[in-house]
Order: C-alpha cells, then structure tokens, then sequence
C-alpha cells in the first residue's frame, strides 16, 4: 500500500471510521485529483459518513445537499431574499432612479441567499461537499449539477458566472433507488460498499461502542449477520447494528438471549413483517442459532 494511503486509512480510523484499502484509495484520489466520488451502496452502510470523516481528516467544514424528489436550482444553489429587495424598492420610491439602476441594486451580493452548492463554490477555503441520497432527485437536477461537477463553477444569469477558488472535494451518495445518468458517472470516481464482513462489523462496532464488551459485539454482529441472510422488506445496515449495540448497553445487557432480542428487535428491523419474521425465527430455533449462522461463511 503507498504510505499516502496508508496516511489516509489511519486518518480515517483515527475519526472513528473503520475502512478497508479500497475505500482510502478511493478517498486519497477524490482529494488528490479533484474528482467527485460516487458512493453507492445499500442503506445504512456508511456512504454518508465517509463525507463527514473526510471533512474531519482535511480538517475543514462539510456542506450537505440532502437530496430529494422536486430538488431545485432555488433550493440548492441560491436564491433572492424577496422580501429585502421589495423592502428595498419602497424605500428608494422617489429616488429617482432608472428601472435599470434600481435592477442592478436589487440583483446583487446583498440580496443573495446561499444554498449549498453556491456556498461550496465560493468557499474561502477547500470545504467537503456531500450530495445525499443524488437518487432521490431528478433526472433534470442531476443535469444541472454535471456543470458544477465538470467546471467547479455556477451560473447565475443575474451576475454571471462564479468560478470556485479553492475546488471542493465532492462526495455523492446513492441507495440507487433509480439509475443515474452515464453523464454524470462518467465525472466521476466510484466506490461500492456493501455490507461488512463479520470481523469488519465487530471491529466497527468495537469502535463506535467503546464501552461494549468482545463477547457482546461478537453476538451483536453475528445475530445482524444471520439475519441478513432472510429475505427482508428493509434489510439493516450497520447503523441498525450500532443503534442495537448503544441499546444494549444502555439496559446494562452482557449477553444476548431470546428475550432480549424480542424485546429490542425494533432497534435492528424497521419493518413489522421482518420483526414478525426474525422473532418466529428466535422462537423455534433461538437466539443462539440465528447468531451461530451469521458467524457461518455463506
């Protein structure tokens, strides 16, 4: 591995995030070629946190777009603080003004409102611009960033175009819940994440949770990766395995039995059918058995 990989794994870990070689290499050239990078991968297995730990590892401020369906250019990029400039207008009443002159007055720096991707753009220092969950929005939004992506630059048809002084290391996030555009695939770099392997879940857990014990993490991470291997409505991400994990050792729980487990499986299922499922499952053949597979290779 190049030490400046290495560098960037170790940075990583230190922000509490463990990762594997393909995800620093990932990481170090998003930062190095000034490429945005593309994570898919299903919910809750860590997409959105590699923005919020690359933004602690360059030691600079994160901007997030949360991305949703009817996303547009006024929330995203900027738009005009109307009641300002109307506040404007009716104290300049009897000025006399041109039409013009008064135009020129409201469609500046000071009526402007900044929305993410503007605020990245004119950053006075390299922030982390994380686009979440880009599957959610419209194909003509995902049209209107490829400028953004491409050129590290906006237009606004009022004042023109605005150039990025210091380019921002760009971080796309996807649950590909609709196929995005070769176009904007093709600007960027890609990184899949799946769902860890069993070592790779207890050491995140073991992280994220320092006051959890070994045995406990191990059957926490085991009994997660038995259940994944049903067929579920939502199967959980490692969020749900870490949300279990803070759960139980709030109630002060050591070890995981049948009853614990029927009684906290809302913090791992978020479906009534699965829960249904996984709790005839404990049922029949116990907790133990459902641990006893996930630790199984497949």
């Amino acid at each position: 591995m190049r030490p400046e990989i290495a560098r960037i794994q170790q940075a990583m870990a230190e922000q509490g995030y463990i990762t594997d070689r393909a995800t620093a290499t990932a990481a170090y050239l998003a930062i190095t070629l000034h490429k945005p990078l593309l994570v898919e991968g299903p919910p809750g297995v860590g997409k959105t946190e590699i923005a919020k730990v690359l933004a602690g590892v360059l030691d600079t401020e994160l901007i997030r777009l949360q991305c949703y369906e009817g996303l547009d250019v006024a929330t995203s990029l900027y738009e005009w603080n109307y009641a300002k400039q109307l506040l404007h207008i009716k104290l300049g009443e009897g000025a006399g003004q041109s039409i013009a002159e008064r135009e020129a007055q409201i469609f500046s720096e000071p009526f402007l409102l900044e929305r993410p991707l503007l605020r990245a753009i004119r950053a006075s220092q390299r922030t982390v611009l994380l686009i979440d969950e880009i599957d959610r929005s419209d194909e003509e939004f995902e049209a209107f960033l490829l400028e953004v992506l491409s050129e590290h630059q906006v237009t606004i048809p009022e004042i023109g175009t605005v150039r990025a002084t210091y380019e921002p290391c760009v971080v796309l996030t996807s649950n590909r819940t609709r196929e995005l555009s070769e176009a904007l695939r093709r600007r960027c770099l890609y990184l899949w994440i799946d769902y860890p392997s069993l070592d790779k879940e207890v050491e995140i857990v073991r992280a994220k949770v320092p006051a959890i014990g070994t045995s406990l993490a191990g059957s926490i991470a085991g009994f997660v990766q038995g259940v994944r291997r049903h067929r579920l409505i939502k199967t959980p991400g490692v969020a749900e395995t870490l949300d279990w994990a803070h759960a139980l050792v709030a109630l002060g729980a050591d070890a995981i039995d049948d009853d614990t487990v029927s009684e906290t499986l809302g913090c791992v299922l978020k479906d009534e059918a699965d829960i249904r499922q996984i709790r005839a499952e404990v049922a029949s053949r116990g907790a133990a058995a459902v641990v006893a597979a996930g630790e199984r290779p497949e």
